[in-house]
């Protein structure tokens, strides 16, 4: 086997390994990528509720990025819970000195009741400082209504959001759906690239376990921009691998909540 390629993945911990760093090394190795981590913040957490949450200095978050990136030939870089300006600033400094390669931006601004995690600075400094680094912002639909500054309630609301996002300096937008009030029976992602905005169309899933689905949407883009994919064909895959994801993880039962996705195709 040859050598793997390698993705790095700054986020956080979930503590019941649902979401963010252990969501993002399983779409990685999925994708057959090795995955390095930068760990931006520490959570106490179950299926079910976030029970408290550590955040870790900026200065040693710094450390981690100049370990990984001073040793490993890092293809692709995905970012998630970064927990603080300052962490986006340590971020957006290494990107500006061109260390991140592919760099996919997940804005995790919103917890998954659509309550607001952080002050504005931290929206602040994604959209001033890291965001227009990027090749490719996975908003959900709250976070990009953040974003742009208005609700967004149809999917004509996510693609005009999506569009005006690529004025920010990104190669690509994605407005992740699933709660759009016209998406009926489907989950319907919208994606902007060149100016233009077009609809990533799949049956919706009945399943509780979609806990870490945004973030290894985002890992999965990661993984296929590290493997050569335009952004436009990046997505899409990585649409396909988390609608896959939910379908083998449809019947789990881990813990009492929201249950994490099927990475790496046990029920398929």
């Amino acid at each position: 086997m040859p050598t793997p390629l390698v993705a790095l993945t700054v986020a956080g911990v979930d503590s019941a390994g649902g979401a963010g760093v252990h969501a993002d090394l399983r779409a990685f190795a999925a994708h057959g990528l090795h995955g390095a981590t930068a760990v931006a913040a520490l959570t106490a957490q179950s299926t079910q509720a976030v029970e408290a949450v550590h955040v870790v200095p900026p200065e040693f978050v710094a450390a981690q990025l100049d370990a990984v990136l001073g040793d490993l030939d890092v293809r692709a870089t995905k970012t998630g819970f970064l927990a603080s300006a300052d962490t986006v600033d340590v971020v957006a400094r290494v990107a500006e000195a061109g260390r991140l390669a592919n760099l996919v931006v997940d804005p995790v601004l919103v917890s998954s009741a659509g309550a607001a995690l952080f002050p504005p600075d931290v929206r602040d400094a994604l959209v001033a400082r890291l965001l227009p680094l990027a090749r490719v912002i996975t908003p959900n639909r709250t976070e990009a209504g953040l974003l742009v500054g208005r609700s967004l309630q149809t999917l004509a609301d996510m693609e005009a959001a999506a569009v005006e996002l690529l004025d920010l300096g990104c190669e690509a937008v994605v407005v992740k759906g699933g709660d759009a009030d016209d998406e009926g029976d489907d989950a319907v992602d919208v994606v902007a690239v060149d100016g233009r905005a077009e609809r990533l169309v799949l049956p919706r899933v009945d399943t509780p376990n979609d806990h870490g689905s945004g973030c290894s949407f985002a890992a999965a883009t990661a993984a296929r921009l590290a493997l050569g994919d335009d952004p436009l064909d990046a997505v899409r895959a990585a649409k396909g691998f988390v609608h896959r994801g939910l379908l083998g993880a449809r019947t789990w039962r881990l813990g009492g909540g929201h249950g994490p996705i099927d990475a790496f195709g046990w029920d398929s």
